[in-house]
């Protein structure tokens, strides 16, 4: 790979080809917002084109085809993990540490990718089992949609669209995917990755540009059997008005509560001290089950909240290209300037603010705020940024239970006590699509199912298992059959 440092030009991959246009969009690394490429401005005819490429493609690749293409991409994600993720941190700004995690979890997708590609995924039925019952047995069979239209964030620029495009060639589907315009450039790198690995470049395309260019080809083409997104709840909202009649999968925002229960002694509270400063920062604080708001009951929050103190001044945080710093940038010094002034609205509100070193730019370092009113803004809205809010709350389970769910969102949880009952009562009671019990919220793998429910998703779920799933038709068909 060319040196990430130095400025480059990455153009789009429609259909395997390289393609320009007329302007360009500037990418900057939020450490010092400085430029380190450009990608083209592309535009609704890039998008058409690349969606009538992949409407007049009809894949026919194997089984056997699909997983050596699948597994051979993650071998080449693992043999440049450190080029991917120098240009993760320099489109993205977190650390580089975190930018290695995301490499390697985009090689767990294509893995697990290739090894379901394998498996049988029809049923049979026996139509001897009622009184009304025939001679017969029914077959399923899955088949693929077609064309899928793939949109996707900023805070995980390698494995947000890899969950996207691995299921996608795992059912023999072609996708065009638009990256986010703040971190385009390993999207790009991606498909040349695909391509290298063996995938017919009709399969996918990579455009790039600004929403209000792009935005409405990628939702309403007439050849788009599925748009796939994942951001923000308003973006998310848009798509589903728009797209109408089209099948959605729409993974959106959280606002997930890590819960801190009374039945904990100081070890125990020590440990859910490390996973709310954990879940509160990682990846910057900018991942959609980051844990944006910690609901820790009184009898024992003024010891848990020194302990969070504690762990949060131990974060080194700084340059994301020092290997030393464990916490880097967000996105941008725009976001970072509003999650400060949430922040300090929230110490208007009656917040106290234990630990804040000030913010640079867009490095916005860990802070820690106790007694936080649940109706801040700071906890209702998504605040993607390492800020780690205490809520204390009574030692009520129900009531808890109550604040938590008072949100318009429904992404994940967790929760740290040692008493099953409370685990089975929390894991019944929470309105969210994820329960974790002594972990963070955002914990999963990538086969597993994941997504949201309220303003969170609308019920679909992500993973490689269920994305599969949802990107294929049930094709049912019986013949006579001697019992």
């Amino acid at each position: 790979m060319k040196d990430a440092r130095s400025p480059r030009h990455e153009p789009m991959r429609i259909a395997g080809r390289r393609v320009d246009s007329d302007a360009v969009i500037e990418v900057r690394y939020p450490w010092d917002n400085s430029v380190i490429g450009t990608v083209p401005a592309g535009t609704a005819a890039h998008a058409r084109e690349a969606f009538e490429i992949a409407a007049a493609y009809t894949p026919k690749l194997t089984r056997y085809e699909r997983q050596r293409i699948l597994l051979r991409t993650a071998e080449i994600l693992a043999e440049r993990r450190e080029d991917l993720s120098e240009l993760i941190t320099l489109e993205l700004g977190i650390s580089r540490a975190d930018a290695r995690y995301e490499v390697g979890r985009a090689c767990d997708v294509y893995t697990l990718a290739g090894q379901l590609c394998l498996r049988e995924d029809g049923e049979i039925f026996d139509c001897d089992i009622t009184p009304q019952g025939k001679a017969r047995k029914i077959f399923t069979m899955r088949e693929p949609l077609g064309v899928i239209s793939a949109i996707t964030p900023f805070n995980h620029p390698l494995n947000m669209i890899s969950h996207k495009i691995a299921p996608a060639i795992a059912t023999n589907n072609c996708v065009v995917a638009k990256p986010t315009e703040l971190t385009p450039m390993t999207a790009l790198v991606l498909a040349d990755i695909l391509y290298e690995a063996g995938l017919p470049p009709q399969m996918l395309s990579v455009i790039t540009g600004w929403p209000a260019d792009l935005g409405d080809e990628m939702i309403c083409n007439e050849h788009i059997e599925l748009v796939t997104f994942t951001g923000g709840v308003p973006v998310g909202k848009l798509i589903a008005s728009k797209a109408g009649y089209k099948r959605k999968v729409l993974e959106l925002g959280g606002n997930d509560p890590l819960i801190v229960l009374n039945d904990l002694d100081d070890a125990d509270l020590r440990r859910a001290a490390d996973l709310a400063v954990l879940g509160a920062t990682k990846n910057s604080g900018q991942r959609c089950t980051a844990v944006k708001r910690i609901l820790c009951q009184d009898s024992v929050a003024d010891r848990f909240v020194e302990m969070v103190v504690e762990r949060a001044r131990a974060i080194r945080f700084g340059d994301p290209m020092d290997e030393a710093t464990e916490l880097g940038c967000v996105v941008h010094a725009e976001a970072a300037a509003l999650f400060d002034a949430r922040v300090s609205r929230a110490a208007e509100d009656g917040a106290e603010v234990l630990y804040h070193p000030g913010r640079q730019g867009a490095l916005l370092p860990p802070i820690v705020l106790d007694r936080v009113d649940p109706a801040s803004e700071l906890v209702r809205e998504e605040t993607f940024g390492p800020v780690i809010p205490v809520i204390r709350v009574p030692d009520d389970d129900a009531a808890v239970m109550a604040i938590s769910n008072g949100t318009a969102f429904g992404l994940s949880s967790g929760v740290c006590t040692n008493d099953f009952r409370r685990m089975q009562a929390y894991i019944r009671g929470l309105n969210v699509g994820t329960v974790n019990i002594w972990e963070v919220p955002g914990y999963r793998i990538e086969m597993s199912p994941f997504g949201g429910i309220k303003d969170s998703g609308n019920g679909e779920k992500e993973g490689v298992q269920e994305a599969m799933k949802s990107f294929t038709n049930v094709k049912t068909w019986s013949m006579p059959w001697e019992m």
